[in-house]
């Protein structure tokens, strides 16, 4: 009887091995730019094979329908879909998967020279996190950037970005920047619009990255069909990040601003009428408007206090470092003692105004004495109910923790 031949267990096939880690990416957002994407490739292209830098050139396409990607892969590129719309969306996709260590990005419009990357890579390789072009020191071509953008809205931008975050670069938003990989990932990015630059830029100053920049030069783009970017939307959207990522600036400043001149104009006028010039007198009325801005003031700077803790809780932004413990460890109790007092300093004194008022047969008022204690008290009494407001609001803020 002939022995049953042997059941051979399949060989699993081995598996195929992990692309070599490179030493820079050279990434480029691209939607619809079939007009100029091959000699933006060539020219990354030509930079890795002259200076032998081991490196990829990867296109982040975000939706092209005119045979982008064909072209940049008949160029060299690895071509990566990003199906969600917008330029940061393209980036983060494009940083996710990238295989450099390093990663230079810039616009496939031809406006930047990626044949001339050589003082970027050489303050990555120093330690930089961040490296950003200058391109008012590098050079502008005639016609490269719009009037409105060379003279007003790059300069005013990139002057509230370095007040704002002490970030010391001069052109806050040159497209042609390079970065660590892993410290790009490491800071949450998440903006998915042209916001993304001034996300990059900040997150990397809050989070003490290293950031560096180098010159570069800007020519006019290749492309026939208008920017994707709108000179006033986008502006906007920038301005917007920055604000709202730095309560101090859009609450606080302005808000203790207010309040001591306020307190300053109500403790001129609290007994009297003060006479500035011959004529010009400040009196009752001007009192009135003391109070409003320490009201606006005192409501400024809880919105402003309110908006850090926020943040510090949901780690939108790193812990303030003078105020870190005051601010996540002032609990509702010391914020209502505080209002209770002030509350009843304003009820007492509105209280002494009514009596003084019943005293004289509920007459007219006399606006040097009742008047300014009553605008006062009632100012003290709005200041008392702000705080306990904004306590319990500070404590919803917590309540899931």
């Amino acid at each position: 009887m002939s022995t049953p031949a042997l059941k051979r267990k399949p060989v699993a096939a081995a598996p195929s091995p992990a692309p070599e880690p490179l030493e820079l990416t050279i990434l480029m957002p691209c939607l619809n730019e079939a007009e100029t994407i091959e000699v933006c490739v060539a020219k990354a292209m030509g930079y890795l094979r002259r200076t032998g830098v081991a490196g990829e050139v990867l296109i982040a396409d975000n939706g092209s329908d005119d045979g982008s990607q064909t072209l940049a892969e008949a160029a060299g590129a690895r071509v990566v879909a990003v199906p969600e719309k917008g330029y940061g969306a393209a980036l983060m996709g494009g940083i996710a998967a990238a295989r450099g260590r390093f990663v230079i990005m810039g616009d496939a419009d031809d406006s930047y020279d990626f044949d001339k990357l050589d003082g970027m890579v050489d303050h990555l390789r120093a330690g930089a996190d961040l490296v950003m072009g200058n391109r008012f020191q590098g050079g502008i071509s005639p016609g490269a950037m719009p009037f409105l953008h060379r003279y007003l809205g790059n300069p005013v931008l990139s002057f509230i970005g370095r007040l704002f975050f002490s970030i010391p670069v001069g052109d806050f938003h040159c497209g042609l920047r390079g970065f660590s990989r892993e410290s790009m990932l490491g800071l949450g990015l998440q903006s998915p619009g042209m916001e993304f630059a001034s996300e990059m830029i900040v997150k990397a100053s809050l989070r003490g990255l290293r950031i560096e920049e180098t010159p570069t030069t800007l020519r006019p783009d290749g492309r026939s069909r208008p920017p994707h970017l709108k000179t006033w939307r986008d502006g906007w959207r920038h301005l917007r990040f920055l604000l709202l990522h730095s309560p101090r600036f859009l609450f606080i400043y302005p808000g203790v601003a207010l309040i001591m001149l306020g307190l300053l104009g109500s403790a001129l006028l609290a007994r009297g009428a003060v006479r500035v010039s011959p004529r010009l007198e400040l009196d009752i009325h001007s009192l009135v408007v003391a109070c409003f801005a320490v009201l606006i003031g005192v409501q400024l700077v809880v919105f402003g206090a309110l908006a850090r803790r926020y943040q510090m809780l949901e780690g939108v932004l790193p812990p303030a470092q003078r105020f870190e413990k005051f601010l996540l460890g002032l609990s509702l109790e010391p914020i209502l003692r505080a209002a209770l007092v002030i509350f009843v300093a304003g009820a007492l004194g509105a209280g002494w105004a009514v009596f003084d008022w019943a005293g004289s047969g509920f007459g007219p008022i006399q606006y040097n004495g009742v008047m300014r204690v009553l605008v006062m008290s009632l100012t003290a009494v709005a200041v008392a109910i702000q705080l306990a407001a904004a306590g319990f609001l500070a404590s919803v803020f917590a309540l899931r923790r």
